[in-house]
């Protein structure tokens, strides 16, 4: 069914350009956009999650970016309810609204809905955490495997978080996360369409090695020191703050850093990039295609 409301989605891995070409579709529509990145939206990480600059946050209003605290739990549940609600506040004024990110877990979670799965008790929650901190990814590993084999078959079997998440499920209740999936999708009273951006993996690779460099260059050795107190938060528990953290307790030196950020970052892209190749409604584009992606929304 057709309805007047458009939700554009801008997807694709880190680096590729999705923060320009939002802003100026946002500006092509006279609408607002709400980020979907699992780390912009926490106000104490700058650099090192690429934010928008000042100049484009002014230029554009956006939502879920510095909106939460890192000792807030934020996940894709509180993300799908977050933006649910600001699409219905931009619709009041504008038929189209933006939503751009990779975090495709949470674009799911929006577009789908998510699976039922029951809240976990925090003290379960902790004790696999400090298991994971004391014991490493072979344990956690391991534990997936042993105890809920039927997600460890298809598991990132190299994500700490998704390791973690089903480990917690079945030891809570006893059933393979795999079972709590929707077995239907919500409908929305508005039009989804997605943007998927692509172009040559080596570009791709230039660009991640670009950005951290300057990232570096701005400031995120700084940056890093100044949350060394919370080092040990699920919200720094991402590339970028991980690797200058072993930087400054001297387990690495800056340059080691350096390259591993590159490294972790391209391998993240890399997982990004199949996560969104599997879903078949993306309409793929490269960067600078604005006017074909434009005539695409347009339709």
């Amino acid at each position: 069914m057709l309805h007047t409301n458009t939700v554009i989605i801008i997807c694709g891995p880190t680096a590729i350009g999705k923060t320009a070409l939002a802003i100026e579709l946002a500006q092509h529509f006279h609408t607002k956009i709400i980020s979907a990145d699992s780390r912009q939206c926490f106000k104490e990480l700058n650099i090192g999650v690429a934010k928008p600059s000042a100049t484009e946050l002014k230029t554009v209003e956006h939502f879920f970016i510095n909106s939460h605290s890192i000792n807030e739990n934020v996940n894709a549940a509180v993300f799908e309810n977050y933006a649910l609600e600001k699409v219905n506040y931009i619709f009041k004024t504008n038929n189209k609204a933006v939503i751009v990110g990779g975090t495709g877990l949470y674009i799911k979670a929006f577009c789908e809905g998510l699976d039922e799965i029951p809240d976990i008790p925090n003290e379960i929650r902790q004790s696999i955490i400090f298991n994971y901190n004391t014991k490493g990814l072979r344990w956690l590993q391991q534990a997936v495997k042993t105890k809920d084999y039927i997600f460890w078959e298809k598991a990132e079997q190299q994500n700490p978080q998704r390791l973690m998440r089903a480990l917690e499920v079945v030891t809570f209740t006893g059933k393979s996360i795999e079972e709590f999936k929707r077995k239907n999708t919500i409908q929305h009273p508005f039009n989804i369409l997605k943007i998927g951006l692509t172009m040559e993996r080596n570009e791709l690779y230039q660009r991640i090695n670009q950005r951290v460099d300057d990232m570096i260059k701005n400031g995120l050795v700084d940056e890093v020191k100044q949350l060394l107190p919370f080092e040990k938060m699920n919200a720094l528990q991402t590339v970028g703050y991980k690797e200058i953290f072993d930087y400054l307790h001297h387990q690495k030196s800056l340059e080691e850093a350096i390259e591993l950020i590159k490294q972790n970052t391209r391998n993240y892209a890399k997982r990004q990039i199949t996560w969104f190749k599997k879903d078949n409604t993306i309409n793929w584009f490269k960067p600078n295609q604005l006017q074909e992606i434009t005539e695409q929304i347009e339709q």
